[in-house]
């Protein structure tokens, strides 16, 4: 796999919400989900998953219960709360939302039990295992399925404001960093069409 190579220095002087931000695309993090095994490869998978297909924060992942599963407008969303304990919906894919009741249900957790019961190191370890088992050579850390969401919903929306309010982002700076390092790229791609031929 090719690494994203970021298109402006890390250490530029430039300001950081020109900088290119680092994510996987769909087609690799869904090579690192079906790359988890092992005893609970369920878990881990639906964790890979959860991070990706709803952008959140590790810490917001790791406290998911059934409760927090519900549904607004007829699709599913989760109620999280993320930096600064503020609450916020999050939009949740439904098949998603289908396989996170089916394996609490399976494991007869409580409404009130958390469904990933693992800390933050051992995140970390299931998905740099994964990552590996997957021969992804990008640098995978959880915070980077977030990126990657982030990423894929605003290519597919065009719309960073309800980006915003999906992440929780209290400032549009990292949302321009994601849009910034769209229009980069689409700019690339455009001018490596130009040809200049004798």
């Amino acid at each position: 796999m090719s690494k994203n190579i970021g298109l402006v220095p890390a250490k530029s002087m430039l300001p950081r919400a020109i900088r290119i931000v680092p994510y996987l695309t769909p087609e690799e993090v869904y090579q690192i989900a079906d790359a988890c095994n092992g005893r609970n490869k369920e878990r881990d998978e639906l964790l890979i998953l959860t991070l990706f297909e709803t952008g959140l924060r590790i810490s917001e992942a790791l406290d998911i219960t059934p409760r927090k599963i519900g549904v607004y407008n007829e699709h599913s969303v989760l109620y999280v709360r993320g930096k600064g304990k503020k609450p916020r919906m999050v939009a949740c894919p439904d098949n998603l939302a289908h396989r996170l009741k089916s394996y609490a249900f399976d494991r007869k957790l409580g409404l009130d039990d958390k469904i990933f019961k693992i800390n933050r190191k051992r995140a970390w370890q299931i998905v740099k295992e994964a990552a590996e088992n997957a021969k992804i050579t990008k640098r995978v850390y959880p915070h980077l399925f977030r990126h990657s969401d982030a990423i894929e919903r605003l290519r597919q929306t065009g719309n960073p404001k309800a980006l915003q309010h999906h992440l929780g982002h209290s400032s549009t700076l990292m949302t321009m960093r994601y849009l910034s390092t769209l229009t980069a790229e689409d700019a690339l791609r455009i001018e490596q069409e130009v040809r200049f031929d004798r």
